[in-house]
């Protein structure tokens, strides 16, 4: 069957415009919109009829004209400009570089485009919403003067047809930086309470957090009051304890801003407010904009830790050297520890050590620098956790040990 073949039987169907007539055909040229291909198709078509005198033809054409309904659309292409018109107040209020457009058609009008496609047979075609993406698209861009970003727009405009209405899909804004933790007792993200699950209890004195700050926390309002945005979510290279400081050059994340109103932040005004407000409990460092890939690839680094470790001991310095040479260059099994047991699957890890250094000694603690493989529990490394590490600074020395205080000095 040949295109004007194609072409005769889809008017038979019924009036249509010249933008349903050319969407059939739409992957068969560049450089032409579908209703220049309608229009020269309609018009090779009414030189057949002519030349052939097909009255039936030349009917069914003249029907296709004016003012009559196209069957497919409902005159949908001759409403463009009030669905522009809406976009562009629903964008008013955001801050945004590029866009894409989708659509939500109507029932009615994904059946009349079945419909079509089963009687013509054509191959050629494309859907209705992506031509009204694009036509949208096009006038939203000669308006506005932002681009169209068909893999990642900042924003996307959604044409829902059933309701007559215009929503916006507002994709998140991500910064990376590294932090440091200053004081103890500060865990990295919001810790629900216990007791209460988050809903406030005496416990927690009807804040629903077992810990009052956090560093997502002190970090939160600074970017939600910089960007506009709806919320945040922190994204962290791992966790330290609660009880550990973070320092060197901090540990790596990402802070995502979401449905954001602006996007051109000044950063290092950004990160001056957060490390003023946070008064010394936690400092942020090199923040930069990065894509949503940089979450996931920050969740599944495997960074190695270098940790100083002060360590309550009641043995000898040589037997504690002689425990840390063992324990360097060497692979630990650990089982889930005890503490943790309550909100962790009971795992046997193996991990490994690279070096541990005796930085300082006395008769009751010392301190020990270690670096090691991500993922291993350095506490337990040190008491042996009952035998559930192994081997342990506990194990080798025959006496108990215990790390009093934590820092973690570099991330990676």
């Amino acid at each position: 069957m040949t295109i004007l073949d194609t072409a005769r039987k889809i008017v038979h169907e019924g009036p249509i415009c010249d933008h349903c007539l050319g969407r059939q055909f739409a992957k068969l040229s560049t450089g032409l919109s579908n209703d220049m291909r309608g229009a020269a198709l309609k018009l090779v078509l009414a030189m057949h009829a002519g030349a052939e005198k097909d009255k039936e033809l030349q009917d069914e054409l003249a029907r296709s004209r004016g003012e009559i309904k196209c069957w497919v659309c409902n005159n949908l292409f001759l409403k463009i400009d009030p669905w522009v018109t809406k976009s562009i107040e629903v964008l008013s209020d955001y801050e945004y570089n590029n866009f894409l457009v989708g659509t939500k058609v109507t029932g009615l009008l994904a059946e009349n485009e079945e419909i079509l496609w089963a009687e013509s047979g054509t191959t050629f075609a494309e859907p209705l919403k992506t031509e009204l993406n694009r036509e949208v698209g096009k006038r939203i861009e000669k308006l506005t003067g932002k681009r169209a970003n068909l893999k990642k727009p900042q924003v996307v405009v959604l044409l829902d047809l059933e309701n007559d209405t215009v929503d916006v899909e507002i994709n998140s804004l991500y910064i990376y930086g590294r932090y440091r933790k200053l004081i103890r007792g500060i865990p990295q993200t919001r810790w629900p309470c216990r007791e209460c699950g988050g809903r406030g209890c005496e416990r927690c004195d009807n804040t629903g957090k077992m810990y009052q700050e956090s560093v997502d926390e002190l970090i939160k309002p600074h970017l939600m009051s910089a960007a506009r945005c709806a919320d945040t979510a922190f994204h962290g290279a791992g966790r330290e304890d609660i009880d550990a400081l973070m320092l060197g050059d901090g540990r790596p994340f990402v802070v995502e801003a979401k449905r954001p109103h602006i996007r051109s932040l000044d950063l290092e005004a950004l990160e001056a407010g957060i490390n003023r407000g946070a008064q010394g409990k936690i400092e942020v460092l090199g923040l930069k904009f990065v894509e949503s890939e940089t979450v996931e690839q920050l969740k599944s680094m495997k960074a190695d830790k270098v940790y100083r470790l002060k360590v309550t001991h009641n043995t000898t310095e040589e037997k504690l050297k002689s425990s840390i040479n063992v324990i360097s260059q060497t692979l630990i099994k650990q089982k889930t520890p005890t503490r943790v047991l309550h909100r962790r699957a009971d795992l046997e890890r193996v991990r490994k050590v690279h070096s541990v250094e005796l930085e300082s000694y006395n008769e009751n603690t010392a301190v020990l620098v270690i670096n090691c493989e991500g993922g291993l529990y350095v506490k337990e490394l040190v008491s042996g956790d009952g035998g559930r590490t192994i081997p342990s600074v506990a194990s080798l020395t025959g006496s108990e040990a215990k790390v009093i205080e934590l820092e973690v000095i570099k991330v990676g």
